[in-house]
């Protein structure tokens, strides 16, 4: 059982190594983390309710997942097929477009969130 217990413990290694590589040399990651931040702090300043932050929290880790396999797939497309391909291309594109479905909604969950704060203030 410990073994287990360490073995699980040591797995979490890979995991921030993952994390700190997106949020130091991707861009795209980079903007939605910082967006993110945005949101959170919206989130303090407005005083969201416990489920309004569910749902934040929730949003802002779909939205950092997709975009962290997106970028996967960029990575492994490029190592795979290092030259320009148009097929190399149309899976970029979809993986590109998953990140899409997911900002979009996201978008607007977080603006019907918030639109009643902003309404406040005027």
């Amino acid at each position: 059982m410990k073994e287990f217990a360490i073995k699980r413990l040591k797995s979490l290694q890979y995991v921030f190594q993952g994390i700190f590589y997106l949020a130091r040399n991707e861009a795209p990651v980079i903007v939605h983390i910082i967006t993110s931040l945005l949101w959170v702090i919206a989130g303090f300043y407005f005083g969201i309710t416990t489920q309004e932050w569910i749902i934040e929290l929730i949003c802002i880790g779909l939205v950092l997942s997709i975009e962290g396999l997106n970028t996967a797939v960029e990575k492994l497309c490029d190592f795979v097929h290092p030259d320009h391909a148009k097929e190399i291309g149309i899976i970029k594109d979809i993986a590109a477009g998953a990140v899409g479905f997911a900002v979009i909604p996201v978008t607007i969950v977080l603006g019907i969130i918030y639109y009643p704060y902003i309404l406040k203030l005027f």
